[in-house]
């Protein structure tokens, strides 16, 4: 089946429900609404020439139109991708002129960065539209179904070409592990560029007839939690720190401290296979109908299948404190090569520290150097205009080299250490992860938005910190201290509290891991600026280059 057919299923399936959505209904089309729009966009799109493997550029906000925009766009056996809305005009052409791409259908916002195409479609201008359309080409397993671009930590992100074969299969894998229940609701609220966007708000929801409910604003998912009560929601590991930070400031100021401590107590016996004690039991029994079900209640996640974190190293601190109030948080790991399928924690067997065996589907292995390996139908066509680095990531035999270093205990679970370029090697010849450390020390201290770990080939290890920018000006506000980042960052107030989230992380970390000495980043990082990605993840090269001399500054 093609997701296609999947989508004209649903449609059948489920006429009247409700497919997408805006938070106040505002927008609330129905799966059979959404099907005739699909088709009249879709129309008028193939009056335009648009054709079956053509491709098409999207660069739209977390809005009903991209859901439209998209499933039209398919409807055809086009090839519909995403932009980033914080690529620069430069990364934009590039991304297009890669993709080949003729037509692009683009908010108002964005048309003083997009380049001119045969035909750039404006939203508020309105689109074209055709009743009674019918598609002629049947779309097929194999057409692409999306292309993915990498958001480049090292060069030019590189087009992952996805096939309706590959998602589907990735929709297989998923269903086989979480059971979603029938009218279960997601939150689109990712960047539509990212495979965790399109395949958890965009492509499982159109499968299993899933309602969407968009939100524009990435900033304010948390409120719309409660508004929505997710049957599944995915969350890179920043969110749920600042959530944890939010909800254990609730407890402790509320006094439930040992109730937290109970709770906590009872997930590490529980994860450590060790008997959970009849009193400890009994007491965290009571604090949950107390006060656990409560706090669920009010973040909105009391009605949630399953909850996950990926993409990053999530701290354990983070994931013991959601099972402690009963949420059981779990890593996920997955690629843009792989539609973001690969493995994850069941949600009734979490390791914590792992991101689960491999999916259903899914085989995977350790290289001689420790990297993983994986293959599956949920593995990429190719690289789109790269057939030598196709076949670099992808052995004769269908292996995908996923460049993460990893381990799998004996219960086939599997722990990534961190990516295989990113491994720091010191002066004494040891080998560390970054990601790693830099995870106990953003789990130390809501005051540690970011943390960049310098140690390559150097004596010992320093870290790059930026201050959180919500907890950070918060905290400094009850100090008294006000001002921007940058006059933060200069307090030495500021430095003592970070110092203290420092300590703390090193206590955790091996001699050889810790911190000796850190800066703190006098301003922010964003995503899509110069030292992180789209998708949050570290550009260490350009950060490297950027603070060179705060750098040194370290080792003199």
């Amino acid at each position: 089946m093609t997701l296609a057919q999947a989508f004209r299923s649903t449609v059948e399936a489920h006429p009247d429900r409700v497919a997408v959505r805006t938070k106040d209904d505002e927008v609330a089309w129905t799966w059979g609404e959404l099907a005739e729009r699909v088709d009249a966009l879709a129309g008028g799109l193939a009056a335009l020439g648009v054709r079956r493997g053509d491709t098409v550029a999207l660069m739209l906000s977390n809005r009903p139109e991209f859901h439209l925009a998209d499933l039209a766009c398919m409807t055809l056996g086009a090839t519909p991708f995403s932009l980033y809305q914080t690529f620069t005009r430069e990364q934009i052409e590039y991304v297009v002129r890669d993709a080949g791409a003729r037509v692009g259908l683009i908010e108002a916002a964005f048309t003083d960065r997009f380049p001119a195409l045969e035909r750039v479609l404006v939203l508020e201008e309105g689109w074209p539209a055709a009743e009674g359309f019918e598609a002629v080409e049947p779309v097929e397993p194999d057409d692409l179904i999306t292309l993915i671009y990498t958001s480049g930590t090292t060069g030019p992100p590189k087009g992952v070409q996805l096939t309706h074969r590959n998602l589907m299969a990735a929709v297989g894998a998923v269903d086989g592990l979480i059971d979603f229940p029938d009218g279960s609701r997601v939150i689109s609220w990712l960047p539509a560029a990212h495979i965790a966007e399109r395949m958890a708000h965009h492509y499982l929801p159109v499968a299993k007839g899933m309602t969407i409910t968009c939100c524009p604003n990435p900033r304010e998912v948390a409120g719309y939690l409660p508004a929505v009560r997710p049957t599944w929601f995915f969350a890179v590991p920043r969110i749920w720190e600042k959530l944890k930070a939010g909800l254990e400031a609730h407890l402790m100021g509320s006094g439930h401290a040992e109730a937290l401590a109970a709770a906590v107590r009872r997930v590490e016996l529980v994860q450590a296979g060790e008997a959970v004690p009849e009193d400890l039991e009994a007491e965290v029994a009571r604090a949950d109908a107390e006060v656990f079900a409560g706090l669920r209640s009010m973040l909105g996640l009391d009605e949630a299948a399953a909850v996950n974190v990926g993409a990053a190293p999530t701290p354990r601190e983070v994931l013991v404190f959601f099972h402690a109030i009963g949420i059981p948080l779990a890593e996920l790991w997955g690629m843009s090569e792989t539609c973001g399928a690969g493995c994850v924690n069941p949600p009734d067997r979490i390791k914590i520290g792992t991101v689960g065996p491999p999916a259903p589907g899914v085989e995977v292995r350790l290289g001689e150097d420790g990297e993983l390996l994986m293959r599956s139908e949920v593995v990429m066509a190719g690289y789109r205009n790269a057939p030598d680095r196709t076949a670099e990531a992808i052995d004769p035999d269908g292996w995908l080299h996923t460049g993460d270093i990893a381990e799998i205990d004996e219960d086939g679970y599997v722990r990534i250490v961190d990516r295989k370029k990113e491994i720091i090697i010191n002066a004494a010849g040891k080998n560390m992860s970054p990601a790693n450390i830099e995870s106990s020390l953003k789990g130390a201290s809501p005051l540690i938005g970011q943390a960049c770990v310098i140690g390559d080939r150097r004596p010992y290890n320093t870290a790059l910190i930026v201050i959180d920018s919500d907890f950070g000006p918060a905290w400094a506000s009850k100090q008294g201290i006000e001002g921007d980042l940058a006059t933060l960052a200069r307090d030495e107030r500021m430095r003592a509290a970070v110092q203290a989230g420092v300590d703390a992380a090193n206590a955790t970390l091996a001699r050889v891991e810790q911190i000796k000495k850190f800066t703190l980043v006098q301003g922010d990082w964003l995503p899509g600026g110069e030292e992180l990605t789209p998708t949050m993840k570290l550009k260490r090269k350009p950060i490297a280059s950027k603070y060179a001399a705060d750098i040194e500054a370290m080792y003199m």
